[in-house]
């Protein structure tokens, strides 16, 4: 086994067993489902990344945030904190301890760009909307802070990626489809339930099997202990079988039986959330949500579609003004929302871009 790269300097308080997403603060306190809670922590980090790539942040920065912004709605519910101020807070904080610092009211600019559908450019440095913003960032950072304990630490599994890439594996479009899946994993908890040696080996693996097609061999032949045909010799002239190349992260770390557990649930979360996608506006992701899940581990199915957790689109009054909801009710400022020859995709939307009003109380 491999020890260059561990998963230590990550604190044990950081990694849960997969049981305690039916204990998330939300569905303890309140009638969040978890499938509801995993949706809209989907649409969080999704709001995160489009926040993290408009001021140019660089993908660590923002693998960071989203670890924290997952940690945080494991001590905190999100009856009580809206996921885009934590997303926003969990941003600016990183710009500090990932040294591509940015300003305070440029974040609350974009952020006010991003929650209104108004380009940045129209969001005037000194207007009452954009304090109000940098208020709201600041107050949330102050909770995110006491969420976290002051401990900052994360390890992506992008760079365990890089250091398997490295290692020998060299097909570019596995390679492709692993960096990709990984980007997809912070869309859902895997970040506080697994190691990031975990999360990339199933991210490789999941991508092996996409790369070789739908009747390649199966996820559970690709993760047992020994590959199939180690009984069988390998004739000189021919290349090994595709479960063995597949493997190659499982031989690199050298796995045991609980890691390999571990990996299988990994998978199974990841196909759950693909499966889950609107898969008539995402075709892109139809071959990784038609890959059966392994057999042989836990039968996980925490997502519910996420067409039946779309928001309602509320009527739009003569005025132009959305009509305020009970059911989605907040005190801070609302914004107009567009008729619906000019509504924006939701900023947050995971996957999918449903035509719901770009309102801070709605999306």
């Amino acid at each position: 086994m491999t020890t260059s790269t561990q998963d230590t300097g990550v604190s044990t308080q950081w990694t849960f067993p997969v049981d305690a997403l039916q204990h998330m603060p939300s569905v303890e306190t309140s009638n969040y489902t978890i499938g509801k809670e995993l949706y809209d922590r989907a649409r969080g980090v999704e709001f995160l990344f489009r926040l993290g790539s408009s001021l140019g942040l660089p993908s660590s920065a923002m693998f960071t945030a989203a670890t924290w912004f997952h940690r945080f709605f494991m001590r905190f519910s999100m009856e009580d904190y809206h996921r885009q101020d934590i997303a926003a807070a969990c941003i600016f904080l990183a710009t500090k301890t990932e040294e591509c610092g940015r300003k305070l009211r440029d974040v609350a600019r974009v952020f006010q760009s991003k929650i209104t559908g108004v380009d940045v450019a129209h969001i005037p440095n000194e207007s009452l909307e954009v304090e109000n913003q940098q208020t709201a960032i600041l107050l949330a950072e102050e909770i995110l802070l006491e969420a976290l304990c002051f401990d900052f630490v994360t390890i992506s599994p992008h760079f365990i990626l890089v250091e398997l890439f490295d290692a020998g594996q060299t097909n570019t479009k596995v390679q492709d489809y692993a960096w990709s899946i990984a980007h997809d994993s912070y869309r859902t908890p895997l970040c506080i339930l697994f190691g990031p040696r975990i999360i990339a080996a199933a991210c490789i693996i999941l991508a092996q099997r996409a790369a070789d097609g739908l009747h390649s061999p199966s996820l559970d032949a690709r993760i047992s202990l020994s590959p199939p045909s180690a009984s069988l010799p390998t004739p000189p002239s021919h290349k090994p079988a595709s479960p063995d190349v597949s493997r190659f992260a499982v031989e690199y770390f050298g796995f045991d039986e609980t890691d390999l557990r571990h990996v299988t649930d990994a998978l199974t979360i990841l196909l759950d959330f693909y499966a889950a996608q609107d898969l008539h506006s995402n075709p892109y992701i139809s071959l990784l949500a038609s890959i059966q899940p392994p057999t042989h581990g836990r039968q996980l199915k925490l997502y519910e579609p996420f067409a039946q957790l779309l928001p309602p689109v509320p009527p739009v009054t003569n005025d132009g003004q959305t009509p305020e909801s009970s059911q989605y009710a907040t005190s801070a400022p609302l914004t107009p929302s567009h008729s619906s020859s000019t509504t924006k995709p939701a900023p947050d939307s995971p996957g999918s871009h449903p035509r719901i009003p770009s309102r801070r109380g709605l999306s």
